[in-house]
């Protein structure tokens, strides 16, 4: 089988807008949960969020791209061109038909919906934007960076909630490996701090709503109630092992396995047991041929609900 590398990385996030910044403030225990400002919340029970901030879109798009780009494809196109950078990559690549696109979005474009829908309703249909659709569009994201890079191999998007982008990373390393594409940028996107959005969610009753941020996301604590809706995106060049040498790449790390389940269960609640969970790690561990004493970190979903810290307690 062919080994598949990381060769390039790039992040937008609530704690820095570049890798060495969200690195860093990793480090230093920085905490990017704040108040709300992208819109008024006078009305509602939940106040937090982890919003990107100082973000300097103009260094990135002109006005005629700010105004025709959902904020979810905004931050894809920004790590993207990171992730490109930092892999040495050039725009319209030689081998372009060999190098693919896979961004994942659980809601895509949700605030351009948003807004269309007042439009239709105060102004009329006439009045609706024709790039409505292309920008609510989970895929456009994906769709975007590839026209931005010129790349003609698979361009997809991954729609799976909250495991969009590591689906999408997934999916991606086994294009590699299998031989279907040498080269993918993959990872994922989301910008859902929107009055609906938030609605939604904390009808779900799946928002935590205090306002102290040091308590606000406490996943598998006995006292966590609920997530911090965040926004932001991440993306990763994976290449195959004997085309990033060929190139003198620099190499990050390897991906050796991955593996996806469903509970088939319910639309929401994961089952008690764990077992749905547990399946996709022992497919990973099948699928990188390795036990599972080789493994030393574990990133959890964590969402800090009472049902899932409970249950993916019982998976790990």
């Amino acid at each position: 089988m062919r080994r598949v590398v990381i060769t390039g990385l790039g992040a937008v996030s609530p704690i820095g807008n570049d890798v060495n910044t969200v690195w860093n403030s990793i480090e230093q225990g920085v905490c990017g949960i704040a108040p709300i400002t992208h819109f008024d919340t006078s009305d509602y029970k939940v106040k937090l969020a982890g919003e990107v901030k100082d973000l300097d879109m103009e260094a990135y798009f002109s006005k005629r791209d700010l105004k025709f780009n959902d904020r979810f494809t905004q931050f894809a196109r920004i790590v993207s061109k990171q992730a490109m950078i930092d892999a040495g990559f050039e725009k319209d690549p030689d081998d372009a038909m060999r190098f693919g696109c896979m961004i994942g979005s659980g809601i895509g474009g949700i605030d351009t919906i948003e807004q269309a829908s007042k439009t239709l309703e105060d102004r009329g249909p006439s009045r609706v934007s024709p790039f409505f659709i292309p920008m609510s569009l989970a895929n456009l994201a994906a769709g975007q960076v590839a026209i931005d890079w010129g790349l003609k191999g698979a361009t997809s998007c991954v729609v799976t909630a909250c495991a969009a982008a590591s689906n999408a990373i997934g999916e991606a390393f086994h294009r590699i490996r299998d031989g279907y594409e040498d080269v993918m940028l993959t990872g994922g996107s989301e910008a859902a701090i929107t009055p609906l959005a938030i609605a939604g969610f904390q009808s779900m009753r799946a928002l935590h709503t205090g306002e102290d941020v040091s308590r606000a996301s406490i996943p598998f604590d006995a006292d966590r109630s609920g997530f911090v809706m965040g926004e932001g995106a991440g993306a990763l060049v994976l290449e195959e092992l004997e085309h990033a040498k060929a190139r003198g790449a620099k190499i990050y790390a390897e991906i050796v396995g991955y593996g996806a389940s469903c509970d088939a269960h319910h639309i929401t609640a994961p089952l008690d047991d764990g077992s749905g969970g547990a399946q996709a790690m022992v497919q990973a561990i099948k699928d990188a041929k390795i036990l599972p004493e080789n493994i030393d970190y574990i990133n959890a979903h964590g969402t800090s609900t009472p049902l899932n810290d409970k249950t993916e307690t019982a998976a790990v």
